[in-house]
């Protein structure tokens, strides 16, 4: 009997040219005539398909189906199933069959009910249908253990795949190169990449199968799949060595390529297509426009839709409109319009989505014409809902474009058009002269078009960028009377900047109206305002709003409490500060570590380092191990306070916790010392810091320097100097004023002139009294034309006004000394007589004795 089945073809076929058809020895029929009735056994696949269309009711009490039964054939059974309507239907017939006398399924009837199950998408029956093969111990041959293996990776169920197959020797069968072909194509599909080189190997070195063009497709393809590049390049060469690359192959490798971001060698492959006289599908071109816009290559995205259109290809809707958006993402509004055009042209017409998109993307850049044109030419052909979307669209990109002042207007023209009954109503120009008039009506309302949430939204949050606040309370009371209760965001938005500019009261108005139309606070709604609190120091309020916070479970934001701990700080209030932090703990909330090291600052900077002390301990044994800032503060306190062998044992305290010091930590200790006279203790812990791979700083460099000479150890800080500029540790000001500084007290007056006129070819400037200091140094070592030349600089840039001051000393002195000096003392008389000494009024004010 000639039964066509399955056993050539199947519906679930494998993609072109991946997997050979069935070859001979897999004993698969292969005769496609069809159905003779008047044969006795296809008499009885056209009984059998009869009485299975009955209801089951009559057909469970039929005598002719029970003999029927007993004349059953797997022929007969797969022929049937060939040809039942239905997935269930025939699942019923292939158990009805199951059960008859006499009657065993075989490789060809399993195959059959498996190809029906899969393309019905019955994961559960197939996967049951596979356990049943391997529980029965139905013999198969090679090609149809792989047809089943297709079957079953086709929906996705690899493990029942790999179960069948290793359970080959129980069916009988000696899987072939045709076999593991199918298993490596279900399991590329799958992404099962480790799985492809082990059962590779298992094909090639276990079995000795050799490999042909469509076992390393699917090895290609897994490659693909998982990324690996370099695995890609080493299949394709295999493959092209041997002549096996095709279009599929290539179209594999370009679509890969597209996804990977490599746009430039998928053009190469598509190029090395085009000369072998391949052609591209229709949708592998449509999947390398969208794979070029993805990686922002419009260019190379149009030249392939070229490509497409040559190949006789013609672009759909979702193509042109993506392809159109891409041109609008560059700004390339003429070639979109153009391309628009086009499609038109080609009965493509576009949806309200993508005219949408165009106007508002048009408005954004300020073609207001063509986004007017666009409007109007679609006005008749969209519903009322798609022409409010469309009038929505010119408002947001009006909006992008900051041309918010037009977009009130028409927003305004759109609720006048509800009263007006479709009249006519005209954009005022007037009224938005801030951005300039126009030359003609634009966006006009031809029909009623009821603005709704969204259109309200664009408008009011357009508003509070440009902080027309007042204008969008007003427009937001106008929709509200208008019955529409507005968008979450625009409330949001309000109350922010309200809260940006104080005007606390109505933000909780507003609060109170977005709770009464239904909607919910987010956490930003709260937070906005908690700032304002913060931001007015408002214990009170800020304790209450957190209490609401904590009822809806959302959290203060760290920024806003911190705010909070350092203004009460720096107007004084450090117990304050450090009441709302417990106050935050009793109300359910656990401040940041910052919080606390803010409160530890304030109460430091006013001296009160022993209840920083206090505090930092606290929180240590209780919520949190402060961190290296934290500690850092500490320290910067008690080095601030004079007391260094409290802030040591901070900093002994903090690497006992296992805590790593800073550059800041250290730079902290190694000022405190030099400030302290303690310049070997300084040193000792500079020392440290080296051997703890702490790079030095220009502040490491310059505490020690102004340490060593202030301990009378110039030779050792000007050494210092030297290593941290080989250190390639550029100086700044401050490091050259503590140079200038220590050469002049160590009466290097001259050098100290040298490295004072480096600092002025670098643009920086001296401290006054460190000015007045080498001004003296100088006169001293008998340099008074260069210490005039100085003096005339400070007098230029100082005015002096208090008599009591260190500066107002050095400077008198200054003046007395050179105008006792012969080379100076008549340009300093001239100095003195044009008024340019504002504390001398004549030369019989310079006094004797200036050591005051």
């Amino acid at each position: 009997m000639a039964i066509r089945a399955i056993r050539t073809t199947s519906s679930i076929s494998p993609p072109k040219l991946l997997i050979p058809s069935l070859p001979s020895n897999t004993n698969f029929h292969s005769n496609s005539a069809p159905i003779d009735p008047s044969l006795p056994g296809n008499q009885l696949v056209h009984q059998l398909l009869d009485l299975f269309s009955h209801p089951p009711s009559l057909r469970e009490r039929s005598e002719e189906l029970r003999h029927l039964g007993r004349r059953l054939t797997p022929e007969t059974v797969e022929a049937v199933l060939k040809d039942i309507k239905g997935w269930s239907a025939a699942n019923k017939f292939f158990r009805w069959a199951s059960w008859q006398h006499g009657f065993h399924h075989n490789c060809y009837t399993y195959n059959a009910m498996a190809s029906i199950l899969a393309r019905a998408c019955q994961r559960a029956q197939l996967k049951a249908l596979a356990a049943e093969v391997a529980s029965v111990r139905c013999p198969m041959t090679p090609g149809a253990l792989g047809f089943l293996i297709r079957c079953l990776g086709n929906q996705g169920l690899i493990e029942e795949a790999n179960l069948v197959f290793d359970r080959a020797g129980d069916l009988s069968c000696v899987p072939n190169s045709y076999t593991y072909n199918c298993l490596l194509e279900a399991l590329a599909k799958a992404g099962r990449v480790e799985a492809v080189e082990s059962r590779f190997q298992e094909m090639v070195v276990g079995q000795g199968w050799q490999p042909d063009k469509y076992t390393l497709t699917s090895v290609l393809q897994s490659y693909c799949n998982a990324g690996k590049l370099k695995e890609v390049l080493e299949i394709f060469n295999r493959m092209n060595g041997n002549g096996w690359v095709d279009g599929h192959v290539l179209t594999v490798l370009i679509v890969t390529f597209c996804k990977w971001g490599k746009v430039d060698r998928a053009c190469e492959l598509i190029q090395q297509m085009e000369d072998l006289r391949m052609m591209l599908s229709e949708k592998t071109f449509h999947i390398l426009v969208h794979g070029f816009l993805r990686q922002g290559r419009v260019d190379k995205a149009l030249e392939m839709f070229e490509k497409m259109k040559g190949s006789g290809f013609h672009g759909d809707l979702a193509l042109y409109s993506v392809l159109i958006e891409g041109l609008c993402e560059g700004k390339e509004l003429v070639r979109a319009l153009d391309l628009y055009m086009e499609m038109k042209d080609n009965s493509t017409y576009p949806d309200a989505q993508l005219i949408k998109k165009m106007i508002s993307r048009l408005c954004g850049e300020g073609d207001l014409v063509n986004a007017n044109k666009l409007l109007e030419e679609n006005l008749e052909m969209l519903n009322l809902g798609s022409l409010v979307s469309l009038y929505n669209a010119v408002l947001d990109g009006l909006v992008n474009h900051g041309d918010v002042d037009r977009a009130h207007v028409l927003l305004r023209a759109m609720m006048e058009s509800q009263s007006s009954q479709a009249s006519q109503v005209e954009v005022d120009e007037n009224e938005f002269s801030e951005s300039g008039a126009a030359t003609e009506a634009l966006f006009q309302i031809k029909k009623p078009v009821c603005p709704n949430a969204d259109s309200f939204n664009i408008v009011i949050c357009g508003l509070c960028k440009i902080q027309k606040l007042d204008v969008a309370l007003v427009l937001l009371d106008d929709m509200i009377k208008v019955g529409c209760k507005g968008k979450l965001l625009m409330y949001n938005n309000l109350i922010s900047e309200l809260c940006n500019v104080d005007r606390l009261e109505e933000s909780y108005e507003l609060l109170r109206k977005l709770k009464e139309f239904g909607f919910t606070p987010t956490e930003f709604t709260y937070n906005s305002i908690f700032y304002c609190l913060c931001k007015r120091r408002d214990l009170s309020g800020t304790l209450d709003l957190l209490r609401e916070m904590r009822c809806q479970g959302y959290v203060p934001w760290i920024k806003h409490c911190t705010m909070m701990v350092q203004e009460l700080c720096r107007n004084g209030k450090v117990a304050e500060a450090s009441g709302f932090l417990d106050d935050m703990v009793k109300v359910g909330f656990l401040p940041d570590m910052v919080a606390y090291s803010a409160a530890i600052d304030g109460m430091c900077k006013i001296g009160e380092v022993d209840k920083a002390l206090g505090l930092f301990h606290d929180i240590s044994s209780n919520c949190y191990l402060p961190d290296v800032v934290a500690h850092n503060i500490l320290i910067n306190g008690f080095c601030k306070a004079g007391r260094m062998n409290s802030a040591q044992e901070i900093l002994d305290e903090m690497i006992e916790k296992g805590l790593v010091p800073s550059v800041v930590t250290y730079n902290l200790m190694i000022d405190g010392w030099c400030k302290a006279d303690s310049i070997d203790n300084a040193l000792a812990c500079f020392a440290k810091m080296i051997d703890e791979a702490r790079s030095p700083t220009v502040v490491t460099y310059t505490s020690l320097i102004d340490g060593l000479y202030n301990a009378g150890r110039a030779e050792d800080a000007f050494a210092l100097w030297n290593e941290m500029r080989e250190k390639g540790c550029t100086p700044n000001q401050m490091s050259y004023t503590a140079l200038v500084h220590g050469l002049c007290k160590c009466g290097d007056a001259d050098v100290a002139f040298v490295y004072y006129n480096e600092m002025k070819e670098r643009d920086f400037e001296l401290d006054t009294s460190v000015y007045l200091l080498l001004i003296n140094s100088l006169v001293l070592k008998g340099n008074s034309v260069k210490a005039f030349e100085l003096l005339k600089d400070v007098l230029r840039k100082e005015s002096f006004p208090s008599t009591d001051s260190k500066n107002f000393r050095l400077m008198k002195k200054a003046v007395h000394k050179l105008y006792k000096d012969e080379s100076t003392s008549l340009d300093v008389r001239i100095l003195i007589e044009g008024g340019y000494v504002p504390f001398v009024k004549s030369v019989h004010d310079i006094g004797e004795d200036t050591r005051k």
